[in-house]
């Protein structure tokens, strides 16, 4: 799936993923309207909202980026029916040949994290049958219950051509309070030849590069094991991306969050790969800017078109002037 993914970005010349994160305050009145006339004001109703709004964006984007990556929580919150939301998204972003990253931070310790593994990226058995359930191409990892949370992700990895995002250095503000601090004596310093003790951001980005050996497609250059570093952290990305040069790194924090494309070009390697620049609410809520307000509620969908492709040309525009 890495090939995959890396294949897409080649043909639509966007290392972009479109974060499909609703909240009923970005859903146009006309949408949640006909949505609560069918179903009444219930989770039900605003289920069918969420659905329509994604597939309007979906149908204005999918021919620019090669990637998508639903948040899960932004489902849950409305229940089975939310859920059942979030399975039509990833199913309609498939037969569109989207590439789908289930944004679902998922990492627990033995059958609980096996079962996580296989529930969006594997298979499960039933009676003499295999399903899969819901059926994404990666999935992102809290990697902070150490390696037992991790390993049955990178079993199904391996089994199933797919992959995952383990979280590395975030976007959030408040992620230094833990990733940024110093751990004494820290993993991998000794192979390293370096003895300092170094940030926890480090250190899980040492086990990634470590945990992507082991998951490497028979061809190409880059693993199954992806990172996630954000994009308001440009210093630490050039850290990082020296430090897992066969990673791929998605990079939230685009746009919305203050990231922009001047400050990303340090996740890319020389080959100008290795990194997909997530943007959620920049995109998908594009029409309540100033800056594509002319689209109006109507033309929500056409905002979001227009706010990819300024976003493309920002981000090329970076990468040109670095080379």
């Amino acid at each position: 799936m890495i090939n995959k993914l890396i294949s897409k970005i080649r043909k639509t010349n966007a290392p972009i993923v479109v974060g499909l994160d609703p909240m009923m305050r970005y859903v146009p009145e006309h949408i949640r309207k006909a949505a609560f006339a069918e179903y009444g004001e219930t989770l039900e109703g605003a289920a069918e909202a969420i659905w329509q709004y994604n597939k309007g964006i979906v149908d204005a984007i999918y021919d620019l980026v090669p990637a998508v990556k639903p948040q899960i929580a932004m489902y849950e919150q409305f229940g089975i029916p939310g859920m059942i939301a979030f399975q039509k998204t990833v199913d309609y972003c498939r037969e569109k040949e989207l590439v789908v990253i289930g944004d679902v931070k998922r990492g627990d310790i033995g059958s609980t994290s096996e079962a996580y593994a296989v529930g969006h990226l594997g298979k499960v058995q039933v009676g003499n049958h295999f399903f899969s359930a819901f059926g994404e191409d990666f999935a992102t990892v809290n990697p902070y219950l150490g390696s037992d949370g991790v390993k049955p992700f990178l079993k199904v990895c391996a089994e199933e051509k797919k992959g995952i995002f383990v979280l590395v250095k975030t976007s959030n503000p408040s992620s230094g309070e833990l990733q940024d601090r110093l751990v004494k004596g820290a993993a991998g310093a000794e192979t390293s030849g370096e003895n300092a003790d170094r940030p926890l951001y480090e250190v899980v980005g040492r086990y990634v590069a470590e945990w992507g050996e082991q998951c490497m497609p028979e061809e190409g250059s880059y693993s199954y094991v992806g990172a996630v570093v954000g994009a308001t952290y440009p210093e630490q990305g050039k850290i990082l991306r020296k430090m897992m040069p066969r990673t791929f790194i998605l990079v939230p924090g685009y746009g919305a969050q203050g990231g922009k494309g001047a400050d990303l070009v340090h996740f890319f390697n020389e080959d100008g790969l290795g990194a997909i620049i997530n943007s959620s609410r920049g995109i998908i809520a594009a029409y309540q800017q100033e800056k594509y307000a002319r689209f109006g509620e109507q033309g929500y969908a056409d905002a979001s078109r227009a706010a990819v492709l300024d976003m493309k040309e920002d981000i090329a525009a970076a990468l040109e002037q670095r080379s």
